[in-house]
């Protein structure tokens, strides 16, 4: 399998290998601030994180997706994110379907868990790109993915069909490997800052 599972851990955030043992921290992480209301992403309803846990699982054995739950330094689950849309013969792997309770963002969490996600994927998988995708009317996300350093490709328009049958217009964001030391650098001042 490639990527393999693995435990990425920094000052910030732990990434372990996502299992169903992480589904009741997960239901409150969901329920905080009601993430799963905003229209345009994906969060899983807390009800419904078991199933949204097997099927990213499900997306593992089928060698599409690596999924991890998003943590805190002392191992509380506050989210998840994968490497998703996975590409072994071309050595790519987009990072997606990230959601974090609200108390940890717009912190070093997300900072130091991109950092950890990218560094694993350009040295030691060696991927050629990374990429990001959001919903376009997603400010939030674009801002966050904008601020790593990644470039926009371009808008997949009528892209997909999202809940309530609303249209999604997709943008996608990449880093290629020869852009990563910089954008590493980058990271790595942003957690040296007060606040990132």
């Amino acid at each position: 399998m490639w990527p393999a599972p693995i435990t990425l851990t920094g000052n910030h955030v732990v990434l372990a290998p996502l299992t169903p043992d992480h589904a009741p921290a997960l239901r409150d992480a969901s329920a905080e601030g009601a993430l799963h209301k905003l229209w345009y992403t994906s969060v899983p309803r807390p009800e419904e994180m078991e199933a949204e846990i097997e099927r990213r699982l499900g997306l593992q054995k089928a060698g599409s997706m690596l999924p991890f739950c998003v943590m805190t330094p002392d191992e509380t689950p506050v989210g998840m994110t994968t490497y998703m849309n996975i590409d072994a013969a071309n050595r790519r792997v987009e990072i997606g379907s990230t959601w974090y309770r609200p108390s940890v963002q717009r912190g070093p969490l997300n900072t130091e868990a991109k950092r950890l996600l990218l560094a694993h994927a350009f040295d030691t998988l060696d991927c050629i790109a990374v990429e990001f995708r959001t919903h376009f009317m997603n400010q939030q996300s674009r801002r966050a993915i904008e601020r790593l350093g990644a470039k926009l490709d371009g808008v997949l328009r009528s892209h997909q069909i999202g809940p309530g049958d609303a249209i999604r217009d997709t943008a996608v964001y990449s880093i290629i490997a020869s852009e990563w030391p910089a954008v590493r650098a980058n990271l790595t001042w942003k957690l040296e800052q007060p606040r990132c």
